[in-house]
């Protein structure tokens, strides 16, 4: 869990598995399971493309923070709201692993 004013580090490991290097663009979405406005089931918060070795394994981090996972609510106020949240990454929007958080 995390409180609203704090940042939430998340990191992927990921592997080349084939004979030749390759770039790879790791993507991170989010999703708010209890906003009070309809949220998107995934919505973008970050992508890096990085460049693998054949062989290699990188570790890939992404930085949450209120501005990603705030929105704006029926008032025109932007802000994060407490409660519980699914993280998802990987390759494409399908293929994602996932993980959830409470951010208090």
């Amino acid at each position: 869990s995390m409180l609203i004013n704090e940042t939430l580090t998340v990191s992927v490991e990921v592997t080349n598995t084939g004979s030749r290097d390759g770039h790879e663009v790791v993507q991170l979405y989010i999703r708010d399971l209890v906003a009070n406005v309809t949220r998107p089931i995934k919505e973008l918060k970050g992508f890096e493309k990085v460049l693998i070795k054949a062989g290699e394994t990188k570790t890939v981090s992404f930085k949450l923070t209120e501005a990603e996972l705030g929105f704006y609510n029926r008032k025109s106020e932007f802000g994060a709201e407490a409660g519980d949240f699914k993280i998802f990454v990987g390759g494409n929007s399908v293929d994602l692993l996932e993980t959830d958080f409470k951010l208090k």
